[in-house]
């Protein structure tokens, strides 16, 4: 499993969330609304800090990550993190590892 980031959510988390060389940016299971993978739950993200990483990558100095314990909601699936260009909004896409 990995986090695959195109170039403009990069752009997206520098410009939206005003992420810096040494932030980190957490991708997390939240109770509540849907994903392609599991009904009931969606993705959350923010800024904060590790406790146990499962997955990471580093661009431009920023960690993004996934913990341990969030792991189960990719079920097996790398996650992809576009831009919707109509909506200038973040888009998540899930493809089997």
């Amino acid at each position: 499993m990995k986090i695959v980031l195109s170039e403009e959510a990069l752009e997206w988390f520098h410009e939206e969330m005003d992420v810096e060389p040494g932030d980190e940016i957490k991708f997390f299971a939240r109770y509540g609304g849907a994903s392609p993978l599991h009904e009931g739950f969606s993705l959350g993200m923010r800024k904060e800090g590790h406790d146990e990483i499962g997955v990471e990558t580093k661009q431009d100095e920023v960690l993004f990550y996934i913990e341990k314990r969030d792991e189960w909601f990719f079920s097996g699936h790398d996650l992809h993190v576009t831009v919707d260009p109509q909506l200038n909004e973040l888009h998540f896409s899930y493809e089997k590892a």
